[in-house]
């Protein structure tokens, strides 16, 4: 880990670019893969338990490769606890337990665009905790984007017919833990952890902490079931999960909390395709139009110097 502050140049800038474009892609395809895994009554509790479970398994196998060996928290103080119960509570607890519920009621394609909300809630979070100074640059690049959410919602957009509010207000809870989120890590850091290990330890604390609540909800999905449809869609959403999880932390440190929200905007224009290709979800001519003005907000929110919170 590093202090230096170095300015983000030409080459990094396109390279961060493109990791962005990379997690959207990732974190697009869960939208519909999330749809059908809670369309044959899997319980939230039981999904998320699964999601933990296999991003454990994977981040143990990551860490081995490297030759770093499984963290050993007890011998590194409360730190990494702390960062570990942060990361499990608001990173994935919460915000998965409100995106599986309203999963159930709201088309993939419209979970992929609550997630662009993600912006409105970090901006003003990092301004409040002092992580960005104001910029009518990277103001106007918010509004580009919120502009192509509103016209994907307005009334020219007829995606699925009437969207039930109480639901839309559910899934914006995601949003809003995951802006906070961002900006957590980015001023209090990750402990001298990399992505790998906070993953890892923030899946395991997560799934010893649902596991009660699925057995005692009967929500408990038992391994077999996993050989289904559903239970398909589940594996591949926690995978794809994992590692655009990973990614986006290492993002977060790497180009501040603002920028890497942006990747809400792509995770919306993925998510949207992801859903015509695979759900085969109708769509009309404004929502192309609102994706270029969601892309020009990512134009317009460009990488700032920022201290690494991980290496390059």
């Amino acid at each position: 880990m590093t202090g230096m502050t170095r300015p983000a140049g030409g080459a990094e800038r396109l390279m961060l670019t493109v990791v962005l474009l990379v997690l959207g892609a990732g974190w697009g395809i869960t939208m519909p893969l999330t749809k059908i895994a809670v369309s044959t009554g899997f319980g939230h509790f039981g999904l998320i338990f699964w999601q933990l479970v296999i991003g454990v398994v994977l981040m143990s196998l990551l860490l081995l490769l490297r030759g770093k060996g499984l963290p050993r928290p007890f011998q590194r103080g409360p730190g990494p606890w702390r960062v570990w119960a942060v990361i499990a509570l608001v990173g994935t607890l919460v915000p998965n337990t409100a995106s599986y519920q309203a999963a159930v009621h709201l088309p993939a394609g419209i979970m992929a665009i609550l997630l662009s909300m993600i912006p409105m809630f970090a901006f003003p979070v990092a301004l409040g905790m002092g992580l960005d100074r104001f910029s009518w640059r990277r103001l106007g690049g918010l509004v580009a984007g919120l502009t192509g959410v509103l016209l994907i919602v307005g009334p020219g957009a007829r995606i699925a017919g009437d969207i039930p509010v109480f639901w839309v207000g559910v899934a914006l809870i995601a949003g809003m833990c995951y802006a906070m989120e961002g900006n957590i890590v980015a001023k209090w850091g990750t402990a001298g952890m990399d992505p790998v290990e906070v993953l890892w330890g923030a899946s395991l604390l997560g799934a010893i902490a649902v596991l009660p609540l699925t057995l005692l909800t009967g929500q408990f999905i038992p391994p077999g079931a996993l050989n289904s449809t559903a239970g398909h869609a589940l594996i591949g959403a926690a995978l794809a999960h994992t590692g655009v999880y990973a990614g986006y932390v290492w993002l977060v440190g790497r180009a501040g909390a603002v920028f890497a929200v942006q990747v809400s905007y792509l995770v919306t224009g993925f998510g949207v395709f992801w859903a015509k290709l695979i759900l085969d979800e109708a769509y009309v001519g404004v929502i192309w139009a609102a994706l270029l003005m969601m892309f020009a907000g990512l134009y317009l929110v460009q990488p700032r110097p920022k201290p690494a919170l991980a290496p390059a």
